[in-house]
């Protein structure tokens, strides 16, 4: 059986000499000799039979062949880092990366802030971020496509073996825009009831794609605009377009300088939420990293 000349090694080669643009800055990269670089890359197109490389000028760019060699060759050196970090994970406890869907009610900068004395201290585990909203991250978390999820609604799913854990309840506060048609009835609540029915309604999409749909606060009954997120969300009721709850740490100085106003619903505006986990997952980066979370949302 022929022997496949495309090694790991000469792999790396070619992904340095493209990301550097030259062999002699790749070399500087993989620590070694320049000619060492180019007789790896010589050695390679002889056994192959093709040239992956042409000159342009001075410069050294891949040929269509070599494009592919590059392309899929990264895909491969992308597998064995997993493959490398799963080892290691098995042998010592510790995940390689941690996927988590965030509610779109919470505060980012604190949720980020945490990430941040995270990967400090654990720098080599990668995390994905994904944005929920309402059923999404229950419904992600319960296929596999999460490891947990931070701020999801309740009431939490029965019998799905997930951890649960209460966070605070996020304020949210009905609001319309200062320059909107219907502003002057905020404050009064019996006309406003009156109205109410008629006033068109901004709803952030339920990221949940095979769960039933559903919708947090205002009535989502008669006239509504749908957007993607919360910021899409604020800015659509800043324009006047319709009413909706928000966050009240989202839009604290909207409502500071008058740019929205809290309309007077007599009604609890409190959302529980909670940071949540399949129980099965023993991973000690995710251990470490929901005590962190715990902590600063309790």
């Amino acid at each position: 059986m022929t022997k496949n000349p495309i090694s790991i090694e000469v792999l790396e080669t070619l992904d340095a000499i493209e990301r550097r643009g030259s062999f002699a800055k790749a070399a500087e990269e993989l620590n070694k000799a320049t000619s060492a670089v180019s007789y790896a890359v010589q050695k390679l197109e002889e056994q192959l039979d093709i040239a992956l490389f042409q000159r342009q000028g001075r410069r050294s760019v891949l040929t269509p062949a070599g494009r592919l060699v590059l392309v899929e060759g990264r895909e491969i050196l992308q597998a064995t880092a997993r493959l490398a970090n799963q080892a290691k994970e098995v042998a010592t406890g510790w995940e390689p990366r941690i996927s988590i869907a965030v509610e779109s009610l919470q505060s980012y900068p604190d949720f980020f802030g945490v990430l941040q004395g995270f990967l400090n201290e654990y720098p080599a585990i990668e995390l994905d971020i994904c944005e929920s909203v309402l059923n999404g991250g229950w419904e992600a978390l319960e296929q596999g496509r999460v490891d947990l999820i931070v701020g999801a609604p309740g009431p939490v799913p029965l019998q799905k073996g997930y951890r649960a854990i209460p966070l605070a309840p996020t304020d949210l506060v009905p609001v319309i825009a200062c320059h909107h048609v219907k502003a002057s009835l905020a404050a009064n609540p019996e006309t406003l009831n009156t109205v109410f029915p008629k006033l068109r309604r901004v709803i952030t999409h339920d990221t949940s794609l095979f769960d039933v749909a559903r919708s947090k606060g205002l009535s989502s009954d008669g006239r509504v605009f749908y957007v993607q997120n919360i910021n899409q969300k604020i800015e659509a009721i800043l324009a006047g377009i319709g009413i909706g709850h928000l966050p009240r740490h989202c839009i604290e100085k909207h409502l500071n300088n008058g740019k929205l106003i809290s309309l007077a619903l007599k009604e609890d505006t409190a959302v529980d939420n909670f940071l949540a986990w399949k129980i099965s997952n023993k991973g000690k980066g995710l251990q470490a990293l929901t005590q962190r979370l715990s902590a600063i949302f309790k």
